[in-house]
């Protein structure tokens, strides 16, 4: 099988690492990548977003798979004329890929499938917001109706953040969503879905905020690990069954089925699991957690997904142990951050290594010196036997690499090992 990855982040680089664990993948293919993929994939020039183009490079690679990795794609239907074009593509259509691009979609969907979320209003004009305001709190969480990359969400118990997050919103054109806030720790369960078939992945807990002790602004995401040693099988079960299935069937009768990876963000309080958000797509940086745990082949997974006969493959095996990646970013992330520092002690390491560096925003200069392209520069996986032995690992590798100005949290799974971590 010949597999043409879509994308240039650190995700992309996890699925590229995997696919070419896969002995039935001949051949991998990156577009556009990054300087990481160079040794485990052929990278090839190509604008993400542009349809016409991602088809014409699937033809010229004699693709037998297209995965697109980021959400912006899909929900501009790259995916749809990849598969116009006669190509298996894993990726929703648009049509369902708003499920992340719009939320209000998405909360208008939970609310058909009787899928428990967040009591919410949207805020079209600045007119309308401090009433709405008013509405809510002690604890406010303010939203980008759309895509923001992670980046669009407050989470304050100081009403004038949470109204100057909204106005800045408002102002440049993009409407508010309001949520009431939802207690209990976060979970991020991907699910395989095929119509109405659902198969579950490993669950993973995302740290979106850029400092220990989850303090400052939220981010694209710090760090994950998995699994969960404080969420037990029924749970997840319990999160498959009363909202991924729902959720998959509801879509499936508006006549938009979705074909992909769907990404339930969850809250699990004391009523149970309860929906933060739905991602259309593989996230990061839980994906660099998840895949690097996976002993299936992840080729012929994605491919049963993208033809629909998911239902007819095993269910994915995974190792022993846990995994845990850690961000190394730029100074100054997540606002604008410095880019152009060179970075040492990254090394290419084994596919299996205990310890994998996967790139996300780097770049070669012309003398051949690593430099940092991006906010979020890095990932660092480590796996381990348990959580502490995959920390330690994660944080040993760290210490290895250089990059000025550079900073990473240091607590990504610390509460989980401590059994900090309460349901």
């Amino acid at each position: 099988m010949r597999v043409l990855v879509i994308g240039s982040g650190a995700r992309e680089h996890a699925l590229v690492s995997a696919l070419r664990r896969d002995a039935a993948v001949s051949a991998v293919f990156a577009a556009p990548g990054n300087a990481g993929m160079v040794q485990r994939a052929q990278v090839r020039p190509v604008d993400p977003c542009a349809a016409e183009d991602v088809v014409a490079l699937a033809a010229e690679v004699a693709a037998d798979l297209v995965v697109i990795g980021p959400e912006v794609p899909l929900v501009l239907g790259v995916a749809d004329a990849v598969r116009a074009a006669g190509f298996a593509c894993f990726g929703p259509s648009a049509a369902a890929a708003q499920i992340e691009g719009s939320k209000a979609f998405a909360k208008d969907v939970m609310s058909a499938a009787g899928v428990r979320t967040a009591h919410s209003e949207i805020v079209d004009t600045p007119a309308e917001l401090d009433a709405a305001l008013d509405r809510f709190g002690p604890t406010w969480v303010v939203k980008d109706d759309g895509l923001a990359a992670g980046k669009g969400v407050v989470v304050t118990t100081d009403r004038s953040a949470a109204r100057k997050h909204a106005a800045e919103l408002l102002e440049q054109g993009h409407r508010v969503l309001l949520e009431s806030f939802l207690d209990g720790p976060e979970v991020s369960l991907f699910c395989l879905v095929d119509g109405e078939t659902v198969v579950p992945l490993l669950p993973a807990q995302d740290h979106k905020r850029v400092g220990d002790g989850d303090t400052g602004p939220n981010t694209g995401g710090m760090g994950a690990y998995a699994p969960l040693p404080w969420l037990d099988d029924a749970t997840v079960t319990t999160i498959v069954e009363q909202v991924v299935r729902p959720v998959a069937v509801e879509l499936v009768r508006r006549g938009c089925g979705f074909s992909g990876l769907l990404y339930a963000g969850l809250a699990i309080g004391a009523a149970g699991p309860a929906v933060v958000e739905f991602n259309c797509r593989f996230g990061d940086p839980e994906t660099q957690a998840v895949l690097a745990l996976l002993d299936s082949p992840l080729g012929e997974l994605l491919h049963a997904t993208a033809t629909g006969t998911l239902a007819q493959v095993d269910r994915p095996r995974w190792r022993d142990g846990s995994a845990v990646t850690v961000v190394l970013a730029a100074e100054n992330y997540p606002a604008r951050p410095r880019v152009g520092d060179a970075i040492s002690g990254v090394g290419e390491g084994a596919l299996d290594d205990s310890a994998m560096v996967l790139h996300a925003g780097t770049a070669v200069r012309a003398d051949g010196c690593l430099v940092s392209a991006g906010g979020r520069v890095l990932s660092v996986v480590g796996v381990g036997a348990d959580l502490s032995e995959a920390r330690r690992r994660v944080y040993d590798r760290l210490a290895t690499i250089k990059l000025p100005g550079s900073h990473y949290r240091t607590d990504i799974g610390l509460a989980a090992v401590e059994n900090r971590v309460e349901v």
